[in-house]
C-alpha cells in the first residue's frame, strides 16, 4: 500500500514506534482538513483487541487497495484485525459459503437479489434497529435506503438486512461545455426543458443525442437504463417497486408509457447521430465520440458515470467533458430520483467484531478516506463533499445528496431471463421499430413462461 503522506517527515511529538504504527494510514489523523477525524478519535471507544473480522466481497485489484485503506483506520482505532478478501467469483463463492456454513463475518454484495435470496434462507443476520433508523435519518433518500436494505428473513418477516456503502450514478447527461457556448445553450434544468432544448438544436441544424444500444451478447441493456430513469420520473416509487417484482406487468400502461418516452428520443431521425436506425447498431463505448467531433455530431448523451472510460484520451472533465442530472418534471410532483446501483455490506457470521465494523461504515471518515482518493459516491449526508479527489466526483455525490428517491437498476433486481435477456431484446426491437405495447406484451409472455 502506498505510503502515507508522513512519509519521510519526522515528527517530533511522536515516539518512533507511534511513527511507525501510522505509516500504513494514507492520510496522518488531523493533518488533512477536509476529514472528518473527530469520527476517527470516536472509534477509539471499540476495544477490539483480539478480534478477526472476516470480511468477503467483488473488490479486487484497486478497489480492493482503496477498500483497504479505509479498513486500516478501523484497525488503528479498535485493535481489531479485518481480513478482506476479494473474488471475481463473490455471488457464486457466498452462495457455497453460506450453505456450508463457512461463511465470513461480512460479506459485501453487488446488489440486492443476491442479499435477499440469502436473507430468505435464514443466512443473513438482521441489523439494527439503531441502524435501521440511523440510515433513514442520515442518508439522503434516506427510506429509500433503508427499502432497498429490507428482504424478507426465513420466517417471512421483513426485516433490515442490507447497509449500503459505495454507490453508483446513472441519472447523469454528459455533454461538451464549449459546444453548449457555442450554441448558448443552458443547461437544462427540467425533464420539460430538455426536451425543449433537444427540438432547439433540431431547429439549429444539429444533432441533440448520440445514442448506442450496441454490447455484444448484451445489446441492448442501456436503453434499460433510460426505461428506468422514466418509470422513476413517469410514476411513484412504489409503481417502479411493483414493475421490477412484476406486479406491475411489464405491457401495463406505467411501463409502455416509460418506454415510449425512451422512443421520443431515440426513435426520432432528427434527434440521433446516424438516424434512428443506428441506435440499435452502434456500440454503446463509441456513442458519446461524437460529443467531441467538430463540429459537433450530437450533443448530448445519457450514460451512467463509468462513460468517460471511453472518451478521447486526454479528456479533462470538468473542462472538455462534464455532466448533468437527468431532470425530472417540473409538471410532475415526483421529486428528484436518482437511478444508480452499489454494494451494501450484511452479517453471514454474527460477531461482535462484525457490528462494530457495520457501525465504523457510519462514520464519516469510513467514507471520506475513499472519497479523498477515488471513485466512491455516498449518500451520507454527514460527509464533507469538499473531501471528493475532484470536481466530478463531488458534483455527482451532490447529486445524490439532492435526491428524493434512490432505486437500484431495476434489470439487475429482475430474473435474469427478463433482466438480461427480454428486457435487453425488447428494446433492441422497439428502437428498430416494433410498438411499444407489443414489446411490453412480448417481455410479459416471457416473464409469465418462468412460472
Amino acid at each position: 500500500m502506498l505510503k502515507t503522506l508522513m512519509m519521510g517527515v519526522a515528527v517530533a511529538a511522536l515516539a518512533a514506534g507511534s511513527a511507525q504504527a501510522m505509516d500504513h494510514l494514507k492520510f496522518k489523523p488531523g493533518e488533512d482538513a477536509r476529514l472528518n477525524w473527530a469520527s476517527y478519535e470516536a472509534l477509539k471507544k471499540m476495544d477490539l483487541k483480539g478480534e478477526t473480522i472476516t470480511v468477503f466481497g467483488p473488490w479486487l485489484s484497486v478497489d480492493k487497495d482503496l477498500f483497504e485503506s479505509v479498513i486500516a483506520y478501523f484497525e488503528e482505532a479498535t485493535g481489531a484485525n479485518v481480513e478482506y478478501a476479494g473474488s471475481d467469483s463473490f455471488e457464486q463463492q457466498i452462495v457455497i459459503d453460506t450453505g456450508a456454513g463457512s461463511a465470513p463475518n461480512i460479506a459485501i454484495f453487488p446488489q440486492p437479489g443476491l442479499a435477499a435470496d440469502l436473507a430468505s434462507k435464514g443466512l443473513l443476520t438482521p441489523l439494527s434497529d439503531e441502524t435501521k433508523s440511523w440510515v433513514k435519518d442520515n442518508y439522503a433518500a434516506g427510506q429509500s435506503w433503508v427499502d432497498l436494505g429490507t428482504y424478507k428473513g426465513k420466517d417471512g418477516k421483513d426485516d433490515y438486512f442490507g447497509f449500503f456503502y459505495k454507490v453508483d450514478v446513472k441519472s447523469l447527461v454528459w455533454y461538451v461545455p464549449e459546444n453548449f457556448e457555442d450554441a448558448d445553450y443552458e443547461v437544462p434544468e427540467s425533464m420539460e426543458e430538455l426536451k425543449a432544448l433537444s427540438e432547439q438544436i433540431v431547429k439549429d441544424g444539429g444533432k441533440p443525442w448520440c445514442i448506442g444500444l450496441g454490447s455484444g451478447d448484451a445489446t441492448g441493456w442501456p436503453a434499460t437504463d433510460w426505461v428506468e430513469d422514466f418509470m422513476l420520473r413517469t410514476q411513484s416509487p412504489d409503481v417502479y417497486d411493483k414493475w421490477v417484482t412484476n406486479e406491475v406487468k411489464f405491457n401495463d400502461p406505467a411501463v409502455v408509457g416509460a418506454i415510449e418516452e425512451f422512443g421520443w428520443f431515440a426513435r426520432n431521425d432528427d434527434f440521433v447521430d446516424g438516424g434512428a436506425g443506428a441506435v440499435g447498431t452502434t456500440d454503446f463505448r463509441d456513442s458519446p465520440k461524437g460529443l467531441f467531433s467538430s463540429p459537433p455530431k450530437c450533443y448530448m448523451h445519457r450514460q451512467a458515470s463509468f462513460i468517460p472510460s471511453f472518451f478521447p484520451e486526454g479528456t479533462q472533465l470538468g473542462e472538455d467533458a462534464d455532466f448533468f442530472y437527468f431532470p425530472a418534471y417540473a409538471g410532475k410532483d415526483l421529486g428528484k430520483p436518482v437511478l444508480g446501483a452499489g454494494t451494501l455490506f450484511a452479517i453471514t457470521r454474527e460477531s461482535k467484531g462484525a457490528r462494530a465494523f457495520i457501525d465504523f461504515l457510519k462514520s464519516p471518515i469510513a467514507h471520506e478516506v475513499w472519497m479523498a482518493q477515488s471513485g466512491l459516491l455516498t449518500p451520507h449526508k454527514g460527509v464533507n463533499v469538499d473531501a471528493y479527489a475532484n470536481d466530478a466526483l463531488k458534483k455527482q455525490g451532490e447529486i445524490l445528496l439532492n435526491a428524493t428517491t434512490f432505486r437500484f437498476d431495476g434489470s439487475d433486481l429482475m430474473p435474469g431471463k427478463i433482466g438480461a435477456g427480454a428486457f435487453w431484446t425488447g428494446m433492441v426491437d422497439y428502437a428498430g421499430g416494433k410498438d411499444a405495447q407489443t414489446v411490453g406484451d412480448e417481455i410479459q409472455k416471457t416473464w409469465d413462461a418462468l412460472k
